[in-house]
């Protein structure tokens, strides 16, 4: 397997772990602490719409993946999709350092690794 297929396959499977995590905490799990600045045990109405808002963009950003891979189709052309790589390598570089400053240490703890693998992961999509 390349390595772009390999990176691309292993950012939709950390997407999926973080959407089956934002469902969850739809759901009402007491996973709070761990999202949204972990203010919360379980997640008020309004951030649980957050949460679902992050399951689409999830996916969208997995197809994204395996469509700069050339596992499947692209939506959009590929220039374009080339340059959602950067636009979310960027993305997730942010989360990095929004998690790594949360009041939350679960989120700090869990949230700033996850963020900092998809930065990898895409950047090596971007480049690739």
């Amino acid at each position: 397997m390349m390595l772009e297929q390999f990176a691309a396959v292993a950012a939709c499977t950390v997407l999926a772990g973080l959407a089956v995590f934002q469902g969850a905490l739809i759901g009402g799990a007491s996973l709070g602490r761990m999202a949204w600045g972990g203010r919360h045990d379980v997640l008020p109405a309004g951030l649980k719409v957050g949460s679902a808002v992050s399951i689409v963009l999830y996916a969208l950003f997995a197809y994204a993946a395996v469509a700069k891979a050339a596992l499947v189709p692209p939506l959009v052309s590929e220039s374009v999709t080339s340059i959602s790589m950067w636009v979310l390598t960027a993305y997730f570089a942010l989360g990095v350092v929004m998690n790594g400053i949360s009041r939350s240490k679960p989120e700090r703890l869990i949230m700033t690794p996850t963020a900092l693998v998809l930065t990898a992961l895409y950047l090596i999509l971007a480049v690739g």
